[in-house]
Order: C-alpha cells, then sequence, then structure tokens
C-alpha cells in the first residue's frame, strides 16, 4: 500500500528523500516528511523538494492510495497530541475501532492515530500505549509512532507488510525496502520479527494474537473463517484480482469471491502467468470459463523472463533462484493487474503451509513431526516468502492481500489434526481438508483434488531460469 522510511542520528534531510526516491514505486500518489522537532509537510513533489538542513529524526511516507484521493487526509505522516506517525498496511476492523472510540474516521491512518492517543493518553508510555494499540487492531501493518523523545516501530503478528531497520554507531534508520536502508549507508540490515515491536532501536518480543492451542476443534468451523477472511478484504472495494493458477488454494478463494459479488456489486478479475503448455495456465483457462469469469494471461517465454530478469532481482534483493522464479510469476501478474487499472490483488499464499500442501511434509508426515514443520514454517514466512511476495508486487504498485494469512485463520488450522492435511505417507493430493471445502462449495474434484505444483515449476519459469537464464548471466550483476 504504502512505503515508509525514517533516521535518526546527525544527517541532512536530503538523506531521508534519498530513501523515499528509491521506494517510491511502493506509493506513486502522494510523498511527505516529518522533520524534528515540528516540521510537517505532506504531498510534496520529491524531485523538487530542496532542504539540506541538519537533523537528529526524521520520518516520511509515500502513499499509494487504494481510493480517490479526494482530500488531504490521506496523506501522511500524521500528527496529535505530541505523536506523530506513518503506517503502510490494512485495518480489518475499522468499523469495530471506530465505534469503540465513539468517532468517525477518514481513513485506517486516522482510526490508527487516535487509538494510539487514547492509549498514550491513558499509560504515558509509548511501549505501553503501542502494545495496547496493536492487540486491539486486526489487519496487516507495520507503521511507526515518536513522540519527540521515544520511538516504536510496529509490525504485524504474520510479516505482511515488510519492515527492516539498521544500526551503526552515528545512525539509526528504518523502511520499507532494504535498498533504501542501503541508500544512505547502512550495509547490516535486520529484517523486523513479525509481532515485536522495535523500541528506541531494541527488538522488544511480543505478540498481539498469540496462537493458542486448542484440542477438539470444530472441523466444520474453517468454512466460515475463510468467508470471513475474504470478506474483510475486500469490503470496501469495487473491484477486486486474483493472481489464478487453477490450483484448489486460488480457486476456493475465487468461489467465495463470487459468494460476494452476488450479493453486492464486486468485478472480479482473474490473471494467470505461464508457457503456452504450462498445466498451470491451461486448468486457469478451463476453470475460469466454468466460473464464467475474465481470465487474462502472460504467456511465458525465454524473452519474457529475460526482460523482467532485471527487476525482479532487483525487487526482491536477492539472487536465489528458487526466489527468483515465485518472485517472477508475482511480478508479471501484478503488472497484468498494474495495466488493468487495478490496486489490489487476493493470493492464495499461506494455505500449503498451513495445510500440508508440499510434497516435501510427507517426510515430517512419516517421523510424526508435521505439526512442528507447519508451525516453524508459518513463523518463517516472513523472510522466505512474504517478503519477496511484496516486494515483486508492490514493484507494480499492486498491493497483494492474504485471506490465508488471517490470524484467526491460522490459529485454527494449526489446530487442525494431521490426518485432516495429509492421509498416507505417499500422499500425492495433501491439503485434504481444503480440497474437501473446495469440492462443498461447488468445484469439480478435476480441480479440487489437482495434485499440487509449486509456481515455478507449473508456470515454467524454473525451466526457462535453469536450462537458459543462468548459463548465460550473472545474476549478481543485476543487484
Amino acid at each position: 500500500m504504502c512505503s515508509i522510511a525514517g533516521l535518526e542520528g546527525n544527517f541532512k534531510a536530503s538523506d531521508l528523500t534519498k530513501m523515499l526516491k528509491s521506494s517510491k514505486n511502493r506509493g506513486i500518489d502522494s510523498s511527505g516528511v516529518f522533520l524534528a522537532p515540528d516540521t510537517l509537510e505532506n504531498n510534496i513533489d520529491l524531485d523538487d523538494y530542496e532542504n539540506d538542513s541538519n537533523l537528529n529524526f526524521a520520518m516520511g511516507h509515500n502513499l499509494l492510495s487504494i481510493f480517490k484521493l479526494e482530500n488531504s487526509e490521506f496523506y501522511q505522516p500524521v500528527s496529535k497530541d505530541n505523536l506523530v506517525l506513518v503506517f503502510n498496511g490494512e485495518i480489518y476492523n475499522f468499523r469495530e475501532l471506530a465505534e469503540f472510540l465513539n468517532s468517525d474516521f477518514s481513513c485506517d491512518t486516522d482510526l490508527l492515530l487516535n487509538l494510539a492517543c487514547h492509549y498514550f493518553k491513558k499509560s504515558g508510555n509509548l511501549l505501553e500505549a503501542v502494545k495496547k494499540t496493536v492487540s486491539k487492531i486486526d489487519g496487516d501493518y507495520s507503521f511507526v509512532i515518536w513522540d519527540g523523545k521515544n520511538l516504536a516501530i510496529a509490525r504485524d503478528d504474520m510479516g505482511v507488510k515488510p519492515l527492516f531497520y539498521a544500526v551503526n554507531n552515528n545512525l539509526k534508520g528504518f523502511s520499507s525496502t532494504r535498498k533504501s536502508l542501503r541508500e544512505v549507508g547502512f550495509s547490516e540490515i535486520i529484517s523486523l520479527k513479525p509481532g515485536n515491536i522495535l523500541y528506541n532501536w531494541k527488538e522488544v518480543e511480543f505478540r498481539a494474537h498469540p496462537w493458542q492451542i486448542t484440542e477438539n476443534i470444530d472441523i466444520s468451523n474453517l468454512k466460515e473463517l475463510l468467508f470471513n477472511s475474504v470478506s474483510k478484504r475486500v469490503e470496501f472495494l469495487e473491484e477486486i484480482a486474483v493472481i489464478f493458477s487453477g490450483g484448489v488454494d486460488s480457486a476456493i478463494l475465487t468461489l467465495i469471491l463470487k459468494k460476494i459479488a452476488s450479493q453486492r456489486d464486486l468485478k472480479i478479475r482473474l490473471y494467470s502467468v505461464g508457457g503456452k503448455n504450462s498445466k498451470d495456465v491451461q486448468a486457469a483457462k478451463k476453470l475460469a470459463s466454468q466460473l464464467h469469469l475474465p481470465l487474462k494471461v502472460h504467456d511465458i517465454s525465454e524473452e519474457t523472463v529475460k526482460e523482467n530478469l532485471s527487476n525482479v532481482i532487483n525487487a526482491i534483493d536477492d539472487t536465489n533462484l528458487m526466489k527468483i522464479g515465485v518472485g517472477m510469476t508475482i511480478y508479471l501478474a501484478s503488472k497484468m493487474i498494474k495495466e488493468d487499472g487495478l490496486k489490489v490483488a487476493i493470493s492464495g499464499q499461506g494455505a500449503d503451509e498451513l495445510f500440508a500442501g508440499y510434497n516435501r511434509y510427507l517426510k515430517s508426515f512419516e517421523s510424526g513431526d508435521l505439526d512442528e514443520e507447519l508451525r516453524h514454517d508459518i513463523e518463517n514466512m516472513y523472510h522466505v516468502n512474504l517478503e519477496r511476495d511484496d516486494a515483486v508486487s508492490m514493484d507494480n504498485g499492486v498491493e497483494l492481500r492474504l485471506p490465508f494469512l488471517d490470524s484467526k485463520l491460522v490459529e485454527f488450522a494449526l489446530n487442525i489434526p494431521v490426518e485432516y492435511k495429509i492421509i498416507a505417507r505417499d500422499d500425492k493430493i495433501r491439503k485434504h481438508i481444503l480440497r474437501n471445502l473446495a469440492s462443498e462449495l461447488g468445484l469439480d474434484d478435476e480441480f479440487a483434488f489437482r495434485p499440487k505444483k509449486a509456481a515455478q515449476y507449473g508456470t515454467g519459469i524454473d525451466k526457462i531460469l535453469r536450462k537458459k537464464i543462468i548459463k548465460n548471466y550473472d545474476l549478481n550483476s543485476f543487484l
């Protein structure tokens, strides 16, 4: 949705604008800065902004507005009662929190600032106020609050929204991207652990919504939890994109979206990536036709991969072939979505880690360690998958929303007995509880029980990378 950045120490205002320019692709609609002690400037043009004053604290924001910018209340940074805030994310229990505060708010940022002020007035302690604030929020976010003396940086429990920081002898910084921190000389960059709060540059272990271990759960609740998760992620939207492989994860999300669209005005567009003979594309085309939904396909070729390789590597800041392959798929899908004028896309990320979709889980199923491995993978998704996916989609100005990673759904899925996910040590299907739900929702068995194939393999990108690209390119030269 946006990018945020900030510095503390000895630096110039131009250092902050350098960081914001580096991450401008994440928020093309507006930029703003706060320069301590009290200068707040919104809706500035970074290319024309000239300020070379010496500073000891500053932070800024680039805005990607999902809705039309009709007033200045969407601009950031924002301030109230000596608190200054920059925010990147979505708050899904907006109405509930507005009712709690007994007031109307123009946007998530306005609500978040007032919620933080509410708790800050009560405690007088910024860290405690932020803990109380995030414990109230249902959403995907990273945000930073400064009270004139203390700094608190928070990230959602799953790490859907990125937040990086760095510290050296004379300067400290934070940003939505690693690259912008490197722009001002940082080399050792840390990803803030999901749920934790960085308070005055020290990580405080915290989880706003800790997962509880529950026995004898009602399996039938999965349907309601998934419906609720999808619904709140499209509540205020009139149009939504779906990154659509024809697999069960994206199919089940699309079926739920169709149900929502039958009750209100919601336009659904599907996007798929793959070679002409790709099984993913063939399945996606057939299923889209059955669902009577428009599908746009980006045909993969060696030339396509070459043309977009530099952008993908620059976005993910990594030369790992697997990350490039998956990143390329999402990059090309979000590129099509951007071309069609959409800014939000639904993705099935997280379903394989929650419901044991990958073939590698058979080994831990056999050894009795499946629950432990699934939890480990979910806890580490933020640096393995989520930061990559966010980087490539936001490089095209498209925000990913991930219904499978809803906090309540994650907790529920982690408590589902393993026999509902994998039924035998040679199980070629896996994810049985999710596939059965898809069948219940009306998905043909051909799609509901279609075997899993990782995105980079199903699209044909991995084959091109390994046989054509890696032999002829020094991937590090793109960094």
